[in-house]
Parts: C-alpha cells; sequence; structure tokens
C-alpha cells in the first residue's frame, strides 16, 4: 500500500538493504511524494533516484523507463481506490438508491484522496500508446465493479447494466476533474453523479 503521507523527498542516505517488494514499494512511496510536491514533469528514474537514496541503475531495474514508472505508480493508486469502493460498498445496504448514493460518494472521494495526483500522472503518460490500454483496462475494472454491486439491485441484464456503468464512470470522471478544477464542491460532484445513476438505471426515491 502506498503511504497516505508522503515522505519527506529530500535526498536520504543509503538504508538496510530491502527486499524487491520493499524496494519497489519505496520508491513509489518517493515518486508519489515528488508528484505532489513539484508536479509530475518532476518524476524523472534519475531525479527519484537521488531523491530515495539509491543509485539510478536500482530504479531503473524496477522500472526500466519513465513511463514504466508512471504506469506503475498509475496503476499503484488504482489498487488504493478499488479498495476504497471496496470497503465503501460493505455495510450492505438493502435499497438501489443507497447502494448508488454510496458509489457516488466514494467513487468522487478517491479524487479527493489522491489530490490531483491521478490526474496529474495520467495527464503525463497522455499519448502513450501502452498508458492508453492501461488506462482503459482499469477503466473497465471499474465498470465490472459496478456492474457486480448494481446487478443484485437492478432487473437490466448484465450487458445492458455493463453499457450504462460503461457512461456513469465517464460521468463520475468527468465531475472528479470538474471538482478538482475548483468548478463544484466534493458533495455537489458527489450528488450529481448519484442522480445520474439513479436516473440511468430508474432508482426509486
Amino acid at each position: 500500500m502506498i503511504a497516505d503521507t508522503p515522505p519527506n523527498i529530500t535526498p536520504e542516505a543509503p538504508q538496510r538493504r530491502l527486499s524487491k517488494a520493499q524496494r519497489r514499494l519505496q520508491l513509489l512511496e518517493v515518486a508519489l511524494a515528488i508528484v505532489r510536491k513539484e508536479g509530475a514533469d518532476r518524476l524523472t528514474l534519475g531525479h527519484l533516484a537521488v531523491c530515495a537514496g539509491v543509485s539510478k541503475p536500482v530504479v531503473y531495474e524496477h522500472f526500466g523507463t519513465r513511463s514504466g514508472l508512471l504506469i506503475a505508480l498509475y496503476q499503484a493508486m488504482d489498487v488504493e481506490q478499488s479498495n476504497a469502493l471496496r470497503e465503501a460498498l460493505t455495510t450492505g445496504e438493502r435499497s438501489l438508491k443507497d447502494v448508488v448514493e454510496r458509489l457516488a460518494v466514494a467513487y468522487v472521494h478517491c479524487a479527493v484522496d489522491t489530490d490531483g495526483v491521478w490526474q496529474a500522472v495520467g495527464a503525463a503518460l497522455a499519448g502513450s500508446e501502452e498508458k492508453g490500454a492501461v488506462h482503459q483496462k482499469l477503466l473497465d475494472g471499474y465498470v465490472q465493479l459496478f456492474a457486480t454491486v448494481l446487478a443484485a439491485h437492478s432487473p437490466l441484464s448484465r450487458p445492458d447494466l455493463e453499457r450504462r456503468c460503461v457512461g456513469f464512470i465517464g460521468a463520475g470522471e468527468a465531475l472528479s476533474a470538474a471538482m478538482l478544477r475548483g468548478h463544484c464542491t466534493e458533495n455537489e460532484a458527489a450528488q450529481t453523479f448519484s442522480a445520474l445513476m439513479q436516473g440511468g438505471l430508474g432508482a426509486a426515491g
């Protein structure tokens, strides 16, 4: 899990030897801190090595290229968001309206938790064919998650429900981006997202 509080990105002195998995996690934590403090443009393999207190070959061994690093960070944040969504949906709501509202609140709140880092990393990867494939895979995962959660509360066929969830996820992404740009509050974004899903599913009040 990536640390919620970014570590200090001042160059560190060499520390005890870490396992490969531990080192990768450490590098991703420092990468996240760099993006939050300095912006995605500053996230390079060389700068990461300096801030993490390791040699460049160590960073290259884990990520290969800058795109590989950005994609790894993107995927790690996606795991955090997916887990947060699943955790928010383990309270056993009974009505479709309740489930939709909880989905909307959790989805929008994930954007707040990443402080715009998710969008910044995605923008840094814009134009990359590899990133496009990764991003689509992540969005497909959210579609499946939404469809699975909503299936127990909707009479729609699974294919029809999945198509609607594609639209819901697109709306959620757009509303989250608008919120981060200051065009609406988190609560307004969540309420709008919930209303769109309820309208699309015919949820009763």
